[in-house]
């Protein structure tokens, strides 16, 4: 895959006009943070619904902003839908915690991760779930095909600069400050999506603004 893809989410309810790219209303398009990054890692982005209109989320501008990705809603996927997305064409990565709950949910053990694979990181898939935690473990515990995927878990990363959403943990990122620090180790480059987190950084103030100034209508 060498260009962006996105599946196509429910039309937004509101009657304004919406930009075509970030599906936001035209007064508050995120679309000038967009930070264009030639990834070679691919990167699947699988969104819970209860994301796709929600202002503060940051995996639409992290989608936008790599050339080599996509991004699909749901919460269980089709079986061959899922499978197909994981084309064996990749290897594919999910970017996971180990957890001690694994076993008492009853899911699949995670094959390990080859660190011989981060020789080629232009083979290699990184599977992304955007929701928060309780609805990232839902997805995962209702799509067998991704519980078995080899798990990239994240150690020492800096602190989030995501002030607009509350953490649960003091270790929790955005979905898109996980993905880039992902990213930077898959592809053995400390400074390369520096660019993006940045950006990220012009998106928290704008959407912070909203919060103290309320933008008339609706932000989605």
């Amino acid at each position: 895959m060498t260009t962006a893809a996105s599946s196509t989410p429910p039309a937004p309810r509101s009657t304004r006009a919406h930009c075509a790219a970030c599906l936001r209303p035209q007064q508050t398009c995120i679309c000038h943070w967009v930070a264009a990054l030639p990834n070679q890692v691919e990167v699947l982005i699988l969104q819970h619904p209860m994301e796709v209109n929600n202002a503060k989320g940051s995996a639409r501008l992290l989608h936008l902003s790599l050339a080599r990705s996509r991004l699909e809603v749901g919460e269980a996927f089709a079986p061959e839908r899922l499978q197909a997305l994981l084309s064996p064409e990749r290897r594919s990565v999910l970017l996971y915690p180990d957890t001690v709950e694994d076993k008492s949910l009853g899911l699949a053990s995670a094959r390990p991760f080859d660190a011989t694979w981060l020789r080629e990181p232009q083979l290699l898939r990184l599977v992304v779930l955007d929701g928060t935690w309780r609805k990232s473990r839902k997805m995962l515990y209702l799509n067998p095909a991704l519980q078995s995927l080899p798990r990239l878990p994240l150690r020492d990363t800096p602190p989030s600069h995501y002030l607009i959403r509350k953490a649960h943990l003091p270790d929790q990122l955005s979905t898109l400050e996980a993905t880039v620090y992902a990213l930077a180790r898959l592809e053995n480059d400390i400074n390369k999506f520096n660019p993006l987190i940045d950006a990220f950084d012009g998106f928290v103030a704008q959407q912070a603004a909203y919060v103290a100034r309320p933008p008339s209508g609706d932000q989605l």
